[in-house]
């Protein structure tokens, strides 16, 4: 459904700016915006390479226009000192500044975080990086698919004969902007308390390693590598995916209230209910492979229609497994409109709904959109004479 929407402005008259390219900043600065905070995104004459990914938003990067609402662009060239000086008058003023350039880049700019935050007190700086500053890695480069190994994600991803597999999504780029968001509201609360800013680092491959705890709890105390398992879950039996008549479904096993419920209401057959061998989950897990065999014989012979009644009126969670096609239509998908210089894009909402409403989603900018208003406003006499 298309969804009514409104501007939370928890974040009015904050100003952020934003050295910022490809995923996981411009991720944590949509987000700021979202709630009403000015962004500042500047960008290399070229442009952000995010804008050049691919074209299937009206002839628009899908990955730019879903990043990028409700900012202004201003493209500098911070080899000439003229465009370094209006970044500087423009973080002057500003409440936060949030880069990820490569690690070093912005201390050889003179716009490091210790010189930013020694200048400016109360600043909050995030800096956002592959890996985290002290580590071997942190000047390495560092890209989503390239972390999604390094960390073990993808080891675990995917099936024993498909091999280790890449999540379908810029996970670590996704969850490192949604972190990097969320640290950076903290530290405004902290300098609504202390009146002093803060400087955040947060990186890719922290993130999702914080992600990985389990299977890392796994191989650690547990002395085993997790499997391998695809659509279904290592340590929940039955919780996988089945073929019925005209479609997968995905069903999840909770309990053994479930289980019983599951056997005798949903499959009719007591037999699997009393073998001895899918008495607890732990049992039903060593035995997947001849769990999930004699689920599927009854579930193939079945409808999705048939099947997704007998699971509602019994309260077992399903979902089937859908294609984009089947998502774009889907009863719970709730879109929202942007404003794009090709006209307007429908995307999937925000997931958070704040007193009954969405929030309102600001137009993406052309690229250098901004560049006179900004560098009027932002010319280092212009901020001297209103300071």
């Amino acid at each position: 459904m298309v969804a009514g929407s409104l501007m939370t402005h928890a974040l009015k008259d904050v100003l952020v700016v934003a050295l910022e390219q490809a995923v996981a900043a411009p991720i944590a600065t949509s987000r700021l915006a979202d709630a009403g905070a000015r962004v500042i995104k500047l960008e290399r004459p070229e442009g952000d390479f995010a804008r050049g990914y691919d074209d299937y938003a009206l002839g628009q990067s899908s990955y730019f226009v879903w990043m990028n609402r409700g900012k202004e662009s201003c493209r500098v060239d911070l080899t000439k000192a003229e465009d370094l000086a209006l970044v500087e008058a423009m973080i002057a003023k500003a409440d936060i500044f949030i880069q990820n350039l490569a690690p070093g880049a912005t201390d050889r700019l003179g716009l490091g975080s210790k010189d930013l935050r020694t200048r400016f007190p109360r600043l909050i700086v995030c800096d956002v990086s592959g890996y985290a500053p002290g580590t071997p890695s942190y000047f390495r480069k560092a890209y989503d698919l390239l972390v999604q190994a390094e960390v073990g994600l993808a080891y675990v991803t995917g099936t024993d004969l498909s091999g280790p597999s890449r999540v379908g999504i810029s996970i670590c780029d996704i969850t490192t902007g949604q972190a990097a968001y969320a640290a950076i509201l903290e530290a405004l609360i902290k300098r609504g308390h202390t009146g002093q800013g803060s400087h955040l680092q947060v990186s890719l491959f922290d993130t999702i390693a914080d992600y990985m705890n389990v299977p890392y709890l796994t191989r650690r105390y547990g002395g085993r590598e997790p499997s391998r398992l695809g659509l279904a879950h290592p340590s929940i039996a039955p919780y996988g995916s089945f073929h019925l008549q005209n479609g997968n479904i995905l069903l999840s096993i909770q309990s053994e209230r479930e289980w019983k419920t599951f056997c005798l209401e949903v499959l009719g057959d007591e037999a699997l209910y009393r073998d001895d061998r899918f008495d607890s989950n732990v049992k039903r897990v060593c035995n997947r492979t001849e769990l999930d065999s004699r689920i599927q014989e009854t579930l193939s012979q079945q409808s999705a229609e048939h099947v997704t009644k007998k699971l509602a009126e019994a309260k077992i969670a399903f979902g089937m497994v859908s294609t984009m096609g089947d998502l774009l239509k889907h009863e719970s998908a709730t879109f929202l409109s942007i404003a794009t210089p090709a006209g307007e894009v429908e995307v999937l909402a925000p997931p958070v709904i704040v007193d009954g409403g969405r929030p309102v989603l600001g137009r993406v900018p052309e690229l250098g959109e901004h560049d006179l208003p900004l560098r009027r406003e932002f010319t280092p006499a212009a901020v001297a004479n209103v300071s």
